[in-house]
């Protein structure tokens, strides 16, 4: 009986998985494909806060931006997100520690790539694992860079284009390469700017 309810529980389990999957893959495609193409900041705010994401006054997210599982990523206030950009909030797994976290006034350029999913390349079935990725305030990410999961990057950080960080990242420090090493020291260390207004139409 034991071995029957556990079967039981398993299948269960397995459908309402899949069709979770399913539907965060039809909100997936609606945000990509339609509010992601259209040239208006308020309307995209309002549906991506509507699907679950969290974002802050005066915070925006510009045109055809990659948005995965949104209930998990967070933003704070006057923070700007390039065209193109990647945010995945992935927290799906039993136990996950996944989702993203972005601090306030936060610049993230062009086509940057942030990740808190990856596959595991020491399991034989390359299993997906999930670490959540932090980005303190005050921080600039480069045009095309890529951050993967399990990094926090520090108050401050700087990354430049095309790095590939890896690591943590502390705060005001300067970081360039594949993979991302230390390259200096930013001199601001007492931030307390706005990053202005967005861009219109895009």
């Amino acid at each position: 009986m034991k071995t029957s309810n556990t079967g039981r529980t398993s299948l269960s389990e397995k459908i309402i998985n899949r069709l979770i999957t399913l539907w965060l893959e039809l909100v997936t495609g609606f945000l990509w494909w339609l509010v992601g193409e259209i040239p208006s900041h308020t309307f995209r705010k309002f549906f991506y806060r509507l699907a679950g994401m969290k974002i802050g006054k005066g915070s925006t997210l510009h045109m055809r931006a990659r948005i995965f599982d949104p209930r998990h990523i967070a933003i704070g206030k006057d923070t700007i997100v390039g065209e193109r950009a990647t945010l995945d909030g992935r927290q799906q797994l039993k136990n996950s520690e996944g989702g993203l976290e972005i601090g306030s006034h936060v610049d993230i350029a062009s086509e940057v790539m942030i990740w808190t999913s990856q596959h595991d390349l020491a399991d034989p079935n390359l299993k997906p694992i999930e670490a959540k990725v932090s980005i303190g305030d005050y921080v600039f990410i480069g045009p095309r860079a890529i951050i993967l999961p399990g990094v926090k990057i520090g108050k401050g950080a700087v990354v430049a284009a095309g790095a590939v960080v890896t690591k943590n990242v502390p705060d005001f420090t300067m970081v360039a390469g594949v993979p991302a090493a230390k390259i200096g020291m930013r001199r601001n260390q007492n931030p307390n700017y706005t990053l202005g207004r967005a861009r219109l139409f895009q």
